[in-house]
């Protein structure tokens, strides 16, 4: 994993109620955590994986 500091940004798309964030500074990984419980962990995913979640999001 990473050994910078994640750049944690939320989308300009998200409301108040059902909010992550995402941070893609490590080469291999997207960081995803809940806003509201930061605390409780977060999800590697790998950056394809998360290119064609993207993409299959952006379809919907």
């Amino acid at each position: 994993m990473q050994t910078e500091a994640p750049n944690w940004r939320t989308s300009t798309y998200t409301g108040t109620e059902n909010c992550v964030e995402v941070a893609d500074k490590d080469l291999k990984h997207v960081l995803v955590r809940d806003t509201k419980e930061r605390g409780r962990g977060l999800l590697a995913v790998q950056r394809s994986s998360w290119a064609a979640f993207v993409e299959h999001v952006k379809g919907a």
